[in-house]
């Protein structure tokens, strides 16, 4: 999957967190230095292209939504790093957390418990 930019990002992290929109809604929720009309569009196309944006035509005018989840994004992020940095190997990565103390005994207890709780899960 493709990385996003900052700006890019920003637009996914406002139609994960309020659906679909068009434009104009979108500026809504940007704070006081609001960017340009265009500007926004451009990124939205670029979105598009990069296939994280689909749309839908209303008229002249199209609605936008996130074609992956914000889950989806981050598992695919959090997957390069481990692949490029780790060796793919998660237990790298949990070792790194608790040598450079990021991560304790109890949490690393707490994060046991949940696997196990998961493939409970999934075996039911």
């Amino acid at each position: 999957m493709k990385k996003l930019t900052p700006k890019e990002e920003e637009i996914m992290n406002i139609l994960w967190t309020h659906g679909p929109l068009f434009i104009r809604e979108m500026l809504a929720f940007y704070s006081d230095s609001k960017p340009h009309y265009n500007t926004v569009a451009t990124l939205v196309k670029l979105l598009v292209e990069k296939g994280f944006v689909s749309y839908r035509a209303f008229g002249n005018t199209y609605r936008y939504e996130a074609k992956i989840t914000e889950n989806e994004y981050k598992g695919s992020a959090i997957g390069e790093i481990v692949s490029q940095y780790f060796d793919n190997s998660y237990t790298k990565v949990v070792s790194q957390f608790i040598e450079d103390e990021k991560m304790n005994l109890d949490e690393l207890k707490q994060l046991i418990a949940q696997i196990e709780q998961g493939k409970n899960n999934r075996k039911s």
